[in-house]
């Protein structure tokens, strides 16, 4: 057969799926979203809250952290300046222009219900939304999805990744994409899979599914490369490893945005990030984990260039399952702890402030002797979000979104008027 271009081959492939593109695999033709778009992303391995936002104003700060501790005042080594108190660690550059845009809200020590130290029983509880781990087999994202005005038979959410999340399952339509081996195929084999599969129903429209998800994601695709250039560097750290996380938040960050860009598009999009698990050898201004945030921070300074105008309407959530150990343990790392930080950093974000009652660092001050001690419940936060970026009503927030939690008060004011 003759050589054609993707997007007509994409286009016979639906044909060929017999009108899979209309199935409830991708059923966007007929949706009617609001303007808003979510995305949350989990840091799994816990972050190190007070290495992400380091309290440099606590005259306890540096005697726990000894040259670990970040110094105020920016410049090499130096934390970059919030309000006085609090910092930014230096790789961190495009959330302190976010924060000077008013366009970042961080939250310190913040922490969900969970109260132990370990990932598994946190990840599961983080995601849940009940104040029990393993309670139940849905995500409080799922269930929001589900109480969203004009939400029947849409897919409003999309998860991008290998699995989808515990906080995306549920009964609520949701879409999900992984990296597909499909786009290494040429057009000629793709083609003669198309007309294998024609005959066969189910599997004609998941292959004309992966090539619809495939089209979306890749959409634009010249855009990617700008995670790797020298705008999205941090000075912390060498070119290399800049260059070297973003390519690997490149295909899901390109994807999502090209998700949410769809005018009938989902609206909330999920995936996770790894590696934040930092026992020993962390780093300060430079080392393990400031590489870490730099990545991900080039993530998200591409994730606002791709999505263009949207970014206006569009609020990205960043949480973890517990904090650190306050004091640097014997391999110059830190120790499962509890409270830890969250940002909420977009467009529609009221931000240009740091929300916190912050506990101290002295002593006495310690969650059990060892940890940043909690003081704000992360589901406040999310409850706050949800009802105003998705106008989740406030009984289901209460009652089905995040059962058991009357004691959690939304927050108030975390997005534009």
């Amino acid at each position: 057969m003759s050589r054609m271009r993707r997007r007509e081959f994409l286009n016979l492939s639906a044909l060929a799926a017999g009108g899979a593109l209309l199935t409830p695999r991708l059923t966007f033709a007929n949706a009617t979203p609001g303007k808003s778009r979510l995305v949350v992303v989990i840091l799994r391995g816990a972050l190190d809250g007070l290495a992400a936002v380091p309290p440099y104003a606590d005259p306890d700060y540096p005697r726990l952290r000894g040259d670990l501790a970040l110094r105020a005042g920016g410049g090499a080594g130096g934390a970059l300046p919030l309000d006085g108190y609090f910092g930014l660690h230096p790789a961190l550059n495009f959330l302190h222009d976010s924060f000077t845009a008013r366009e970042l809200i961080v939250f310190h020590a913040i922490a969900s219900p969970y109260r132990e130290r370990s990932h598994f029983d946190g990840q599961d509880l983080l995601e849940n939304g009940t104040p029990r781990a393993h309670a139940v087999q849905t995500g409080w994202l799922n269930r929001a999805l589900q109480e969203m005005p004009g939400n029947a038979e849409r897919e409003a959410g999309v998860a991008l990744g290998q699995n989808v999340p515990l906080v995306m399952r549920g009964s609520a339509a949701v879409t999900s994409w992984s990296p597909s081996k499909l786009t290494a195929l040429d057009e000629d084999t793709l083609a003669r899979i198309t007309d294998l599969y024609a005959s066969d129903k189910l599997l004609s429209v998941r292959l004309a599914d992966a090539l619809a998800a495939d089209a979306i994601a890749a959409e634009d695709k010249s855009a990617t490369a700008m995670m790797g250039n020298a705008s999205m560097q941090s000075p912390a750290q060498p070119v290399q490893a800049v260059q070297g996380g973003a390519a690997r938040y490149a295909e899901v960050v390109h994807a999502a945005a090209g998700f949410l860009r769809q005018e009938n598009g989902p609206q909330v999009a999920v995936f996770d990030t790894t590696g934040w698990d930092t026992h020993a050898n962390e780093g300060a201004a430079q080392g393990q984990l400031a590489g870490r945030l730099g990545q991900l921070d080039a993530g998200l300074a591409a994730l606002k260039q791709q999505l263009g105008p949207v970014w206006n309407d569009t609020a990205v959530l960043l949480i973890t399952e517990f904090g650190r150990t306050a004091a640097i343990n014997g391999t110059r790392g830190t120790d499962h702890g509890t409270a830890t930080v969250a940002f909420l950093v977009g467009g529609a974000v009221a931000g240009g402030r740091v929300i916190t009652r912050w506990p101290g660092l002295s002593q006495q001050a310690l969650y059990q002797g060892r940890d940043l001690a909690p003081t704000l419940d992360l589901r406040c936060v999310l409850k706050g979000l949800l009802a105003d970026q998705l106008r989740v009503p406030s009984r289901a927030l209460e009652k089905t979104v995040f059962p058991d939690s009357q004691s959690a008060r939304p927050l108030e004011g975390l997005l534009r008027g």
